[in-house]
């Protein structure tokens, strides 16, 4: 069946900066790529400002514009709502598109506090119920080497977990005239690095080695207090236009430590930070099992790193593994081997396995009880 015969499913975006261009990206190639069951329609993308969110339909490739998510929802042509705004709308819209019976997938972190979190898990229980799924958009699961890397520790290939050190390492805020964006606010971020990077290494780590974490210590800092405040800012820059006298108070983490234990008994260590000064997007894990170790850095990420404890001691050692053939997740849908992936191909590979999820009726993972 080609894919102008098969069931369309309309997707509502909401908010069309940097994660909204990046699923826009997703919505736009998946089916270029992936034989999927469904076909996905851009339909309609909204925004608060109606000259940005046409400019941003135009641009990206959706059919219509909404300036008010509510209108958003109601459309006929919407079945699944997409969510790319800040974190302090993303209950009051999730809730609202499961209530009215539209499947949703949510950016990360899931919401700005623990009661919304859980209003927000609570609904999306309700609506599987009635056949109606929701997500959380973490990302990185889909890199074919974290991917990989899961699947090794399901085969066993790894033995007994015992240790997993994860960090994410980002540099983007070190300059103290950098403006005071809203992920440094925490009316509308919640957290700063633990929530909006730290989150993705929990993920990362639990999805890899299929444990939970059930304990935790931590400790977070804030080292720069008062920020300019912001004209204008998108996705991880901004503009201040005025002379800097004009301050705001910075009330979100700028890095976090912590340390916790695993469901099945592994220790783990996690740093997340944007003042790792030279370091871009380095989310990076390693996993020490009895029987071997696997080590993966974003800023290298069509690369797996592994260790074979059984091998002798002259020929031991961590070899590179270049995560392209068509036998690794993901990848054959793309290029020969060797011709790398990039960060765009994770969200293609999120939207293809919730459109797969909701086509076969099987709630899609990660669930908004796990966000």
């Amino acid at each position: 069946m080609s894919q102008s015969d098969r069931p369309s499913l309309g997707i509502g975006m909401v908010g069309y900066a940097f994660m909204g261009r990046v699923h826009s990206q997703a919505w736009r190639s998946v089916s270029a790529f992936f034989d999927l069951p469904a076909r996905p329609v851009m339909a309609a993308v909204c925004g608060r400002s109606a000259e940005g969110t046409a400019a941003a339909a135009e641009q990206m490739g959706w059919a219509a514009v909404e300036t008010d998510w509510r209108k958003l929802i109601a459309r006929d042509d919407v079945q699944v709502v997409d969510i790319c705004t800040p974190g302090d709308s993303h209950a009051e819209i999730a809730i609202a598109a499961l209530e009215a019976g539209k499947h949703v997938l949510c950016e990360k972190p899931l919401a700005n506090t623990v009661a919304e979190a859980e209003a927000m898990a609570a609904a999306a229980r309700s609506a599987a119920e009635r056949g109606v799924y929701a997500m959380v958009a973490f990302n990185y699961r889909r890199v074919p080497a974290v991917a990989q890397a899961a699947r090794w520790v399901a085969e066993g290939r790894l033995g007994a977990i015992r240790h997993v050190r994860a960090q994410y390492l980002q540099d983007w805020i070190v300059d103290p005239d950098f403006p005071l964006v809203w992920r440094l606010r925490k009316d509308l971020a919640g957290s700063g690095a633990l929530g909006d990077i730290g989150a993705h290494i929990i993920d990362t780590a639990q999805f890899i080695t299929g444990q939970n974490l059930t304990q935790v210590s931590g400790l977070t800092e804030t080292f720069i207090t008062q920020r300019p405040l912001a004209d204008a800012s998108a996705g991880l820059s901004a503009d201040t236009g005025n002379s800097g006298a004009e301050m705001g108070e910075v009330d979100v983490d700028d890095a976090a430590l912590f340390i916790g234990r695993l469901s099945g008994g592994a220790l783990a260590s996690f740093e997340a930070t944007r003042f790792a000064t030279g370091r871009k997007n380095a989310l990076r894990i390693e996993v020490n099992g009895s029987k071997a170790s696997l080590a993966f850095d974003f800023e290298a990420m069509n690369e797996l790193w592994f260790h074979d404890h059984a091998l002798p001691a002259e020929e031991a050692g961590f070899r590179r593994v270049l995560v392209t053939e068509a036998g690794h997740p993901y990848a054959g849908a793309w290029w020969p081997p060797g011709h790398g992936l990039g960060y765009e191909h994770t969200f293609t590979h999120e939207v293809k396995d919730f459109v797969e999820a909701i086509a076969s009726g099987v709630a899609p993972t990660p669930s908004f009880d796990d966000g």
